[in-house]
């Protein structure tokens, strides 16, 4: 069912509902043994409309497929089931390919991009940690000798950092409330 406030249901007709059949064939070649796709599309419908009330979301599409696949892996999660593929039928499958699809791509390519505007936005001092710890590579001695700063502030710009991260995803819709 559509919202009731006019601007969230166009928003929700012009955005989300165009893209419904794809979601669909994209739920069930992703998860097969999901027991009632109609309950995951409502699901992510419902929180796409969470996230949206936090604020305006960039990349409606993309965010569709991200949290569609993100609702039917915390399904499992909680069942602690993994889906297996039969394969005795691998014989029936005309085509196997190894590549993410369309969807898959769109979503990882918009949360690289968030990600990329994330670090951008975080202060310069703990935009230049982040990036010389989580890109780099360095140690957090090698951080504090290299900016010249205490190890225990490269520990704080860190861990700030990561928050800011995390927030500014989650604002966006991108990561997961049990971070």
């Amino acid at each position: 069912m559509p919202p009731q406030d006019p601007e969230t249901a166009r928003w929700f007709a012009t955005e989300l509902e165009p893209h419904e059949d794809s979601l669909r064939a994209y739920l069930h070649r992703q998860f097969p043994a999901y027991p009632e796709i109609d309950d995951l599309v409502q699901e992510t419908y419902a929180r796409l409309l969470r996230a949206r009330k936090t604020g305006p979301l960039h990349a409606p599409k993309a965010f569709l497929f991200t949290t569609a696949r993100n609702a039917a892996l915390d399904f499992f999660r909680r069942r602690k089931v993994v889906a297996i593929d039969p394969t005795a039928e691998i014989d029936l499958m005309p085509v196997l390919e190894e590549r993410p699809g369309v969807p898959d791509s769109v979503c990882n390519d918009e949360e690289i991009r968030l990600l990329a505007e994330a670090i951008q936005a975080l202060p310069e001092r703990c935009r230049q940690i982040i990036t010389l710890r989580k890109i780099h590579g360095l140690s957090h001695r090698e951080i504090a000798a290299q900016v010249g700063i205490a190890e225990n502030t490269v520990n704080a710009h860190l861990s700030s950092g990561v928050v800011r991260l995390r927030d500014y995803l989650r604002a966006r819709g991108v990561a997961k409330d049990s971070l």
